[in-house]
């Protein structure tokens, strides 16, 4: 087998252990999404694995288990490089040198300083190490290097948009502006998350539960309603169906609030609603620094363009879902995406970069993220 050929099985067994990886969604955060692919002397698959559960077996782990005596003197290919600590589970990088694997490529350095230091156990026990770059893996990773780093949750945007760019007439009448297919991938993805957030005038305009439904759920999502003076009706779907999740209200400091706010909280706290303190001035990020130590790694927005705009406005929002409708509005007066930002210039503007573009029956998916490993200051 010549090097390039050597190359290109490799690529292609990283390739299969990213598609593995993601199949781990909603199940394996806050810990990373990580697939693995065990490889014969001839670089054919012998087995695979993905960490599919946060507290269960990592990739590594499934794969190793799988292939049985098979992996001795095979070669592991891992989104990540394999931990090195005894946390829930026990270090992959030992499983791997106890199974007799040759060689192994990682995609991303461990940016965990309890995990990492994987690669250099496996070269001190003889192990050839090797980095093999993947943009995919790298993508995949983020979320979880953004909440380790930064101690705060990953922000997902998610908003259906006419082709002019307008999420709802001036009546607020947005149903449907996608299609059924897209509508069932937002349910899917609110199984899959640890907090669907919306604003005030959500709340009051559509009354929403928040809920995933006809979707599979992999975890039940805390409802997060952005509502600085507690103007969430007690009647509100949200706090009547209480066994679809916790509501939760991003409310102003109690030192800040007047007497009729406070009062209109003791009685949203009277029909279950939990508090976490917003910022003096309406900040939002005091407010998520506080829902990530309560465990909450993810967080879907489902909002309108104020709310929108302050997260962006604060440099919360980490990655977008648009669907874009085929259909034109064509009002000055329809309601917008994103309303508050006022850059003086283009640069000024929040540039994204896209990471892909889908066809959803009708309606085209547009996936854009805001954060890098360079935003978060990493290589």
């Amino acid at each position: 087998m010549t090097p390039l050929q050597e190359e290109h099985r490799l690529r292609q067994a990283m390739t299969r252990a990213v598609r593995l990886a993601s199949r781990g969604h909603g199940g394996a955060e806050p810990n990373p999404m990580v697939g693995c692919v065990l490889l014969d002397a001839e670089l054919r698959t012998i087995a695979d694995g993905y960490h599919a559960k946060c507290g269960g077996a990592h990739a590594e782990i499934e794969a190793l288990r799988a292939a049985g005596a098979r992996a001795q003197g095979s070669t592991a290919v891992v989104t990540l490089e394999p931990c090195n600590h005894h946390g829930r589970t026990g270090p992959c990088a030992e499983a791997l040198i106890n199974a007799g694997v040759r060689r192994v490529y990682f995609a991303v350095r461990d940016p965990s300083p309890l995990a990492t230091g994987g690669a250099q156990r496996l070269r001190d026990a003889g192990i050839e190490v090797h980095q093999l770059r993947s943009t995919a893996a790298e993508e995949l990773v983020l979320p979880f290097v953004k909440c380790m780093t930064q101690q705060l949750p990953w922000i997902t945007v998610k908003w259906a948009a006419s082709i002019d760019g307008r999420i709802a007439l001036s009546s607020r009448d947005s149903k449907w502006i996608s299609g059924e297919r897209a509508r069932h991938m937002v349910h899917r993805e609110r199984g899959r998350v640890d907090a669907v957030m919306t604003g005030i005038g959500t709340i009051l305009a559509d009354d929403p539960r928040l809920n995933a439904r006809g979707v599979a759920l992999k975890r039940r999502a805390m409802r997060v309603i952005y509502d600085p003076l507690a103007n969430t009706p007690p009647h509100a779907a949200v706090l009547e169906r209480a066994d679809e999740g916790k509501t939760v209200l991003l409310v102003l400091p109690q030192d800040v609030r007047d007497e009729a706010t406070s009062a209109r909280i003791r009685t949203l706290v009277a029909k279950g609603a939990s508090l976490v303190d917003i910022g003096t001035r309406g900040e939002i990020t005091p407010a998520m620094r506080t829902l990530f130590t309560m465990g909450v790694s993810t967080v879907l927005i489902e909002a309108g363009g104020g709310l929108v705009g302050k997260l962006f406005a604060e440099g919360l929002v980490d990655e977008l879902f648009t669907f874009v409708g085929p259909l034109v509005i064509g009002d000055a007066s329809a309601v917008s995406s994103v309303r508050g930002l006022r850059p003086d210039s283009m640069s000024d503007a929040v540039h994204a970069r896209l990471i892909a573009v889908r066809r959803r029956d009708g309606d085209a998916l547009l996936h854009y993220r805001f954060t890098s490993f360079a935003s978060l200051g990493l290589q």
